[in-house]
C-alpha cells in the first residue's frame, strides 16, 4: 500500500472519529425521544406538559426508592426516572426532583440511609412487601416504592408505585390538585375546627379494652395537627373537648357519630360503673367529617376487640378530609331527587340486618378523585349557579313543568348534562319482594315518561321504547347441575371495538364496553340540521341485534333470536350532542313553581283588605329571566342507568366501562386532555374479529402453508446456487 494510501486511510479515520464526537455533543446538548408506541405511552400528554410549563411557585417532587429491586419493580424506577425527566424538559425553572435510595433495612445501614428512612417516614412513606423469586425459590423483602409532591407548604403522596400504569395522570392530576388547594386554603374566611373528643373517664377502662397510650392521644393527635397545619398555611385550629368534665357537649356527640362506650362496673367494682366517648370532627361551615379514633372488631369465636387508629396514617387522613372540607375540585352536579339512583353513601352491600341494594359506590369514589359532588334537589331548590355539569341518573317520578324549565335553563346557560334515562321501570310483583320466589313469574317491565322524554326530543334524540338484544353479549357459565356450558344474556350487549366511533380524542383508547338493559336511540336529524348542532354516536351494538318491544320478558330462558336476517341490525347506545341549543319552553308561558295556597275563607279581613291594596305583581315585566337561544352545551344521552352501578363499573377504575365513564365527564367538563391521557395506557386491547372463513384460512396456512413456503423457499436457493456453478463452469470452459 503506497504512502499516499496510508494517508488517505488516517484522514478518514481522523472524519469519521469527529462526527462521532459531533453527534454525540449533538445529543447532549438537544433533547431527543422517538415514541413508536401507538398511543405514546412514553410521551408526556399535551395537559402534562401545560400542568409543569405554568408553575408559579416552586414544586419538587422527592421519589424514595429502595435500589436493585427485582423486575418488574426494576423497571417501574427505570420508567419514572424516564418520565420526570420528561417533565423536567418541558416544566418551567420551578420545577425540581431528586430521588432517595432508602433501605428498607433497620440493621447495619449507612447514616445516609437512615436519614432518608426517617424523612421517608415524616413525609408519610412507609415500605411495602413485595415477591422475588432467587435460586427457584420464592422469597419476600421490603422495600420502599413511593414520592410525595411538595409545591409551596402543601404536599401531596403517592404512597405506593408499585406499576407504571396511570402514573402520569397520577403526577398531573396530584400537581394540578395542589394548584388548586393553594388557591382554596389563601381564600378560606374563617379556621377549619379541628375537635378532639376524648372522655377522660375512658382512661379507667382502656387497660380492659388493650388500648395503649390513651392519655397521651391529645398530645399526639395535636402535634399531627398542628404538622397539617403548618403546610396548610395554619387554617387548622385544634381544641380538645372531654365530654366527662363538660356536660354541653354531650348533643354534639350525636350530631356528629362520635363513637360512645358504656359498661358496667368492673374489677370487682374497683371501676365505676361509666360512659365515655372517644372520636375527631374536622368542620368547616355547615360540613363536618368525622375520623373514627378506635374500631370495634368483632372476631369470630373470639369476641369483640378494641383497636386504636393507626396515627402514622393520621396525617395523611387529617389531610384528605381538608381537601374534601373545602372543595378543592370542581363541582359536579348529581340530581338526588325524583327518585333517581342514591350517590350518597350508605351501608355497604351485604352488610348484616341491611337489605342487600344496588349502589353507585364505584362511581362515587371514582368521580370523587377530582370532583366535589353536589346534590341537587330540585323539589326543594334551583340549580346552584356554580355548576358546569349535571348528571341525572334513572329517575322515576315525573318531573313537572317549572323543574324542567330548571334544567333547559341551565342548559342554555352553556352547561352540560349527561342523562342515563331508563325506558323501564323494574317492578316486582307483590308477592316477589325480596328473595321469596312464590311463582314463576318476573319481574313487569312498566314504561317510563318522566318529562325528561319530551325535553331531549325538543333537542334533537329520542329514546325508542324497547330494549336492545344482542347475540354478541355476555356469556353466562352454567353450574355443573344445570347442564354446564354457557348461557348468553342477550341484554347484556358487548360493544365491540369496530362499533365504537373514534371521531372525539377520548374514545380513541376505548376498544370495546359492556352494557345492561339498554333502550336504542333515535336523533331527529332534521332538528338537528335547523339548529346547526353536531351528534357524536358514541358506540352502537352489533349487526346482529334487534329490538324487544311491548312485552318485555328478560328471562334468558325464554329469549330467542329472531328467524328473519332483517329484524337484526346494528343499534345506537349512545350520542354526544354539541352546540346552541334552542329552548323547549321558547314561545310557551313561563311555568310557575307549585306552592299550596290558602284558600281565601281562611284569610281574616285584614289580610283580604290587604290582598284589595297589593300591587298586581303579573303586569310587571322582567327582562332576561329567560334565554330562548342557548350558549354552546353539551348534552350526553344514554338510555340505560346500569352504566353507573357497581356491577359495571371497577372500584380501581381500569375497565373500559370505567374508563369511558370518566372520560366522558372529563369531556363534558371541558377536560379533554385529561381524559385522553387517563386512557392512553388502556389495557383492555382485544383482537380485531375475524370471520370463519377468515379463521380457516389462518389455520390452515400455519398447518401446512409454512412448510409449503419453506420447501418453496429451499428449491428457490437450490436453483439459484446451481445456476450460479453453471454459470462459473461456463465461463471457464471458453
Amino acid at each position: 500500500m503506497s504512502v499516499k494510501d496510508k494517508l488517505g486511510n488516517y484522514i478518514r479515520f481522523i472524519i469519521y472519529v469527529i462526527v462521532v464526537v459531533l453527534v454525540n455533543l449533538a445529543g447532549i446538548t438537544f433533547f431527543f425521544r422517538l415514541d413508536l408506541t401507538e398511543n405514546k405511552v412514553y410521551s408526556l400528554s399535551n395537559v402534562s406538559k401545560q400542568v409543569v410549563s405554568t408553575l408559579s411557585e416552586p414544586l419538587t417532587i422527592n421519589v424514595f426508592f429502595t435500589k436493585n429491586l427485582p423486575a418488574p419493580h426494576n423497571n417501574t424506577e427505570r420508567y419514572l426516572h424516564d418520565l420526570l425527566e420528561e417533565y423536567s424538559v418541558h416544566a418551567n425553572r420551578f420545577f425540581n426532583y431528586r430521588f432517595y435510595d432508602v433501605s428498607p433495612d433497620e440493621g447495619d445501614i449507612t447514616e445516609k440511609e437512615r436519614e432518608n428512612q426517617e424523612l421517608a417516614k415524616n413525609y408519610g412513606i412507609f415500605p411495602v412487601q413485595i415477591r422475588r423469586v432467587e435460586r427457584d425459590e420464592v422469597k419476600f423483602q421490603r422495600a420502599y416504592m413511593g414520592l410525595v409532591v411538595i409545591h409551596g407548604d402543601l404536599i401531596e403522596r403517592i404512597s405506593t408505585i408499585t406499576s407504571t400504569e396511570g402514573l402520569e395522570y397520577k403526577l398531573t392530576t396530584a400537581i394540578q390538585k395542589l394548584n388548586n388547594k393553594i388557591s382554596a386554603l389563601l381564600s378560606l374566611k374563617e379556621k377549619i375546627q379541628v375537635k378532639l373528643f376524648l372522655s377522660s373517664s375512658l382512661e379507667r377502662v382502656a387497660p380492659y379494652l388493650r388500648v395503649e397510650n390513651l392519655p397521651d392521644l391529645p398530645e399526639r393527635v395535636e402535634t399531627i395537627v398542628q404538622r397539617v397545619n403548618n403546610r396548610s398555611y395554619g387554617t387548622l385550629k385544634f381544641q380538645h373537648l372531654d365530654p366527662t368534665k363538660d356536660q354541653s357537649v354531650e348533643k354534639d356527640l350525636e350530631k356528629y357519630d362520635i363513637l360512645s362506650l358504656k359498661w358496667p362496673a368492673l374489677s370487682q367494682g374497683n371501676i365505676e360503673a361509666g360512659r365515655g366517648a372517644i372520636g375527631l370532627v374536622m368542620e368547616y361551615g355547615e360540613k363536618a367529617v368525622t375520623l373514627p379514633l378506635i374500631r370495634v372488631l368483632r372476631v369470630p369465636l373470639i369476641g369483640t376487640r378494641y383497636q386504636l387508629a393507626d396515627l402514622n396514617r393520621m396525617e395523611e387522613t387529617i389531610g384528605e378530609s381538608l381537601e374534601s372540607l373545602i372543595d378543592i375540585n370542581e363541582d359536579l352536579g348529581f340530581l338526588a331527587d325524583h327518585d333517581t339512583l342514591k350517590i350518597s353513601a350508605g351501608p355497604p352491600v351485604g352488610a348484616p340486618g341491611q337489605q342487600r341494594e344496588e349502589t353507585l359506590r364505584s362511581f362515587r369514589n371514582l368521580v370523587s378523585q377530582n370532583y366535589t359532588i353536589k346534590e341537587v334537589k330540585l323539589k326543594d331548590e334551583t340549580i346552584p349557579r356554580g355548576l358546569d355539569c349535571m348528571i341525572i341518573a334513572g329517575p322515576k317520578e315525573t318531573f313537572d313543568e317549572y323543574t324542567l324549565f330548571q334544567i333547559d335553563q341551565f342548559l342554555m346557560q352553556g352547561k352540560s348534562l349527561a342523562v342515563f334515562l331508563d325506558r323501564f321501570n323494574e317492578v316486582l310483583p307483590p308477592d316477589q319482594r325480596g328473595m321469596s320466589f312464590q311463582r314463576n313469574q318476573g319481574p313487569m317491565y312498566i314504561p317510563l315518561n318522566t318529562g325528561l322524554e319530551k325535553l331531549l326530543e325538543h333537542y334533537g334524540i329520542r329514546i325508542k321504547k324497547s330494549y336492545i338484544m344482542d347475540e354478541n353479549c355476555f356469556k353466562q357459565q352454567l353450574p355443573a347441575q344445570f347442564g354446564g356450558g354457557e348461557r348468553p344474556i342477550y341484554f347484556v350487549p358487548l360493544i365491540m371495538n369496530r362499533f365504537i366511533d373514534k371521531e372525539l380524542d377520548f374514545m380513541k383508547n376505548i376498544k370495546g364496553m359492556a352494557v345492561m338493559k339498554a333502550s336504542p336511540l333515535e336523533l331527529d336529524k332534521e332538528r338537528i340540521a335547523d339548529n346547526d348542532l353536531q351528534a357524536y354516536r358514541l358506540f352502537a351494538s352489533s349487526e346482529k341485534s334487534w329490538e324487544m318491544r311491548d312485552r318485555i320478558n328478560l328471562n334468558p330462558m325464554f329469549i330467542q333470536p329472531p328467524a328473519q336476517e332483517e329484524e337484526r341490525q346494528s343499534l345506537p347506545l349512545a350520542y354526544i350532542l354539541e352546540g346552541r341549543f334552542s329552548s323547549y319552553f321558547a314561545g310557551k308561558p313561563i311555568p310557575e313553581k307549585k306552592t299550596e295556597e290558602t284558600s281565601s275563607e281562611k284569610k281574616d279581613p285584614k289580610e283580604k283588605q290587604d290582598e284589595k291594596l297589593s300591587v298586581d305583581l303579573s303586569k310587571i315585566e322582567a327582562a332576561g329571566e329567560f334565554l330562548s337561544k342557548g350558549k354552546p352545551a353539551k348534552i350526553f344521552v344514554m338510555a340505560s342507568s346500569n352504566m353507573l352501578k357497581d356491577n359495571i363499573l371497577d372500584e380501581e377504575g381500569k375497565s373500559p366501562n370505567a374508563m369511558f365513564i370518566m372520560n366522558m365527564i372529563d369531556y363534558l367538563n371541558s377536560r379533554e386532555g385529561f381524559a385522553v391521557m387517563r386512557s392512553k395506557e388502556q389495557w383492555f386491547n382485544p383482537l380485531d374479529e375475524s370471520g370463519p372463513a377468515t379463521k380457516t384460512f389462518v389455520k390452515s396456512f400455519n398447518i401446512a402453508g409454512l412448510p409449503v413456503l419453506v420447501v418453496i423457499f429451499g428449491l428457490f436457493v437450490w436453483f439459484r446456487r446451481h445456476s450460479r456453478k453453471r454459470y462459473i463452469q461456463t465461463m471457464f470452459q471458453r
